[in-house]
C-alpha cells in the first residue's frame, strides 16, 4: 500500500493539491489597540528597566500597561502623577496588561513640585481614583473633573473649591450622588444649611431641628450661597470624606489616601487660626 506523503492535503497527489513538508505557522490573533488621552495616577517599576503604569483615561476609565523603558530618565519624566499624556495601548487580548506608548500633553507635576499644599491636592485625588474607580469602566465626567482640577492646581487657595467639587463628582460617578438642591423632609430650596449623613440629601436649618448635631454642616458655596474660605473648604471636605468612606473606601476595605488626610489637617488648621 503507499504512503500518503506527510502534511498532504486532502486530495493528495491524485487530485493535484499541492503538499508541504513543513508544518502550518501557529496562528495569533490580531493585536488590539487604541489611543486615547490620560492622567497619571501612579507607576511602578517592574524589572530593572520597564514599569507599570496606570492611568485615568478619557474613554477607557482607569486602564494600567506596561511601558518599556518606564523607570529610565527620559521616560520617568513624563510618568509622573498628574501628568497629561497622549496614549496607545496595545495587547493580544483585551485582558492582557498589554503595553502603553506615551507622549506628553500637558507635565502639570513639574509645575507644582514646590508647592506642597498643591501637592497634597494632586496626591489625595489620584489617591482616590486609583482606589475608587473600577478598573477599565469609563468616566468621561470624572476624567473631565480631575482634569480641571490639575489644570487648576499652584500657588494660592483657588483650588480648593474645585477641589471639593472634584470629589463630589466621583462620588456621583461612582453611583453615590449627593442630593443638594432641596430640603430632604420640606421640598425647600431655602436655608439648605445641613445634609443627612445616611441619605445624602440636603435638610434646611428649619426642618433640622434638634437634630441639627447629628446632621453634616453644608458649605454655602456648594449651594451658591456663601464664599470657599477655609472653614467652608473644611467642611466640605468633611462632607464628601464621609460618603466617601461610607460607600466607597469602608466596602473595599481601603484607607483613605495619606495625602487626603493631611490636606484636611491643613485646611482645617489654617482654618482655626482664621478664626483665632
Amino acid at each position: 500500500m503507499a504512503t500518503r506523503a506527510p502534511y498532504q492535503k486532502n486530495g493528495g497527489a491524485r487530485g493535484g493539491a499541492a503538499f508541504s513538508l513543513f508544518p502550518p505557522l501557529p496562528w495569533h490573533p490580531p493585536l488590539i489597540d487604541w489611543q486615547d488621552e490620560g492622567i497619571v495616577l501612579s507607576v511602578r517599576p517592574l524589572g530593572e528597566r520597564d514599569a507599570v503604569l496606570s492611568l485615568l483615561t478619557f474613554a477607557h476609565g482607569r486602564h494600567a500597561g506596561l511601558v518599556r523603558g518606564g523607570v529610565g530618565k527620559r521616560q520617568g519624566a513624563l510618568l509622573q502623577p498628574g501628568n497629561r499624556l497622549q496614549l496607545s495601548w496595545q495587547a493580544r487580548l483585551e485582558q492582557h496588561l498589554g503595553a502603553f506608548t506615551v507622549e506628553p500633553l500637558r507635565l502639570h507635576a513639574a509645575r507644582i513640585m514646590g508647592d506642597s499644599l498643591a501637592l497634597l491636592g494632586l496626591g489625595s485625588a489620584v489617591g482616590l481614583v486609583e482606589s475608587g474607580a473600577g478598573e477599565r469602566e469609563p468616566h468621561g465626567l470624572l476624567y473631565a473633573a480631575l482634569l480641571k482640577l490639575v489644570e487648576e492646581l499652584g500657588p494660592g487657595r483657588a483650588w480648593l473649591e474645585t477641589y471639593v467639587r472634584f470629589e463630589l463628582v466621583l462620588l456621583s460617578e461612582l453611583g453615590f450622588a449627593l442630593d443638594l438642591e432641596t430640603c430632604a423632609v420640606t421640598g425647600v430650596t431655602e436655608g439648605l444649611v445641613y445634609v443627612s449623613p445616611r441619605t445624602g440629601r440636603a435638610v434646611s436649618r428649619d426642618a433640622a431641628g434638634d437634630l441639627a448635631p447629628r446632621l453634616l454642616p453644608l458649605p454655602g458655596f456648594l449651594t451658591g450661597r456663601g464664599e470657599a474660605d477655609d472653614q467652608a473648604i473644611a467642611q466640605g471636605l468633611r462632607l464628601a470624606g464621609h460618603f466617601l468612606t461610607r460607600h466607597i473606601l469602608d466596602p473595599m476595605d481601603k484607607a483613605m489616601p495619606a495625602a487626603r488626610e493631611r490636606l484636611l489637617a491643613r485646611v482645617a488648621s489654617d482654618s482655626d487660626s482664621e478664626d483665632d
